[in-house]
Formats: C-alpha cells, structure tokens, sequence
C-alpha cells in the first residue's frame, strides 16, 4: 500500500502542474472575472436554454453516472471545455466503453466557482461563471440527457454562499453541485499553496439548504458531489446527515498510479457516511504522466464499493 502522505505528496505536486496556469491569471475564460454578489435570480427563458427534460426521481437509484469536467478557455482543467459539442461526442464515446447492462446518465461538471492565486476585488481567490456559461453547459447537459453540476472551488469564500448564488440555475430539475474543499482554504492562506478543507457541519449545511429547494420548487432529488483528495481535506464527516431530496456523493480525487489511486480509495471510503454514495475521478493527463495506464471502466468498477459516478479531468 501506497503511504497516504506519498499519496498527497503526489497529488500535490502533480496538481499545481495543471493549475499554475489557471491560478497565474494565465488562462481567460467567461469564468475569469471576479463578481461580486449573488447571481441575479430570473427565470430561464425557453429563448435562452433548451426546455428542461424529466429527469428520474433519483437518477443514482436507477443508473451509473459518468462524466467530464471543465471550464470554458482553460484546457488544464479538464475535457469538457471550447467546443462542447465535440467535447460532449467524446463523452458519449466514454461512456461506450463502460461494460453493458446498466444504464448510463451523463454528467457535466462545470467549474462554476473557479479558484485563483490574486484575491480579486473582495479577495476571496475566486471567480463566478458568467449566467451565460452556466446556460451553455446546461444547454450541453440537455442534449446528452444528462445532469449538470457546477463544481465550486471557493478559495476563501465559504461553500454555503458559493452555492447559494447560483439558485437560479439549482431550481433546475436536471442542476446540482460538486463542492471541492482542496481549493477551500482558511483567511491568510494562498491556494494552491496547501490543500483547503471543509468540514461534515458544512456539507451539512449545503445538503440541508439543496433539499429546501428540492422541497419549495417540487424537483426530483438534487445530486450533490464533494471531491476528497486527502483525509484532511474534509474533517468531521459524520456531521453530514442525510436529507430529504438530496442524494449525496463522495468522490475520491486521487492523482496518479492505479495502485496510487487504490489506496487513496482504500483510506477514504472508511470516513465516508453510510447514507452517501462513493465516486471515483481520473485524470487523462495527471494518471499517465509518469508512463501508467489509465485506469479500465471495468477496473474503476470493481472498486470495493462500487462506484456511483465515474467523472474524468
């Protein structure tokens, strides 16, 4: 077994290589500008995003969610950016290699709140996507028939407002979240420098908040994501409770070999909440950078437990 500090050590170096661009100010997309406040809430023109589906109650009950994850403009952050027509054929062609006999919902993850090395004009290190971009992906989520979710890295912001600001686009039957605390970090510290963290009492907060608006606007249960990459990235775990209309998952965020990867799973589904659902991430680049091989949909699903979404960076 891989050490688990050899493990973040790892993943920590590997990491900064993808992201000195992004968080140097080097890379422009429509989620580059820091804006302060709450996302203006109106409602979603027919003009404007693509009619909303009629999504299952539950879409981890009855299928395997398997996804990409990106930003517009910045190509270090993961597939699922420039041209989201060609980014979303290569997600179907994805989810073709996963073994037959269970259905498949498709997922984009858009990094909606993105984390920067300069503070920003409220110096929180982070950015909010444009109305605009979130309209794209979901427009891009709808022609798969799948999910969104907007992936919140708050620098120094804390998740529940991150989250709160895009309500607007949580209304939405077919929109949930994916909270990353690596990028969470405390007053005084510069991302990137060391990993964030968030606690079980937040994660609690955000579930509990999501399930309200589950409840108030009558939608099918809202998927919400946090990525773990180390165990001191998210404290106190068993404060996350479950909640009506919230379906909860914890994704394993690992970087490197597959044995690598295997005992970051191994050390991190012993934390993990009865009530939330495992998921795994892997890394087209950051995986194979050292020679390996990528890991199988077969492999990732023989993962003790299985897990209930696959995403790819």
């Amino acid at each position: 077994m891989v050490p688990k500090k050899a493990v973040a050590a790892e993943r920590t170096f590997d990491r900064r290589l993808v992201l000195t661009a992004a968080l140097a100010g080097l890379v422009t997309s429509a989620c580059g500008t820091p804006r302060l406040g709450r996302a203006v809430a109106a409602p979603v023109s027919a003009s404007s995003a693509a009619a909303a589906p009629s999504p299952p109650p539950n879409p981890l009950e009855t299928s395997l969610l398997v996804g990409f994850c990106g930003a517009p403009g910045a190509k270090a952050l993961g597939r699922m950016t420039g041209d989201l027509t060609e980014a979303s054929r290569l997600l179907r062609a994805q989810i073709q290699a996963f073994p037959p006999g269970r259905p498949v919902t498709p997922v984009v993850e858009l990094i909606a709140t993105t984390v920067h090395r300069s503070p920003g004009a409220d110096g929180m290190y982070r950015s909010r996507c444009e109305d605009s971009t979130v309209r794209d992906y979901l427009d891009a989520a709808r022609a798969l028939n799948g999910l969104l979710l907007l992936n919140i890295q708050p620098g120094r912001a804390d998740f529940p407002p991150e989250v709160r600001a895009y309500e607007r686009w949580l209304a939405e039957p077919d929109v949930g979240v994916a909270l990353d605390p690596e990028w969470a970090v405390e007053p005084g510290v510069v991302p990137g420098r060391k990993f964030g963290r968030t606690t079980g009492a937040e994660l609690d907060e955000v579930a509990r908040y999501l399930g309200g608006l589950a409840e108030a606007h009558r939608l099918p249960a809202k998927v919400m994501v946090y990525h773990q990459v180390a165990a001191s990235v998210v404290r106190d775990e068993g404060l996350l409770g479950p909640h009506q209309g919230v379906s909860v998952v914890k994704v394993v965020d690992g970087i490197g070999s597959a044995a690598a990867k295997k005992a970051t799973w191994k050390t991190l589904m012993t934390t993990m909440p009865a009530h939330v659902r495992p998921g795994f991430k892997l890394f087209f680049d950051e995986d194979t950078r050292r020679g390996a091989a990528l890991m199988s949909p077969a492999e990732v699903l023989a993962l003790t437990p299985a897990p209930a979404y696959v995403v790819y960076e």
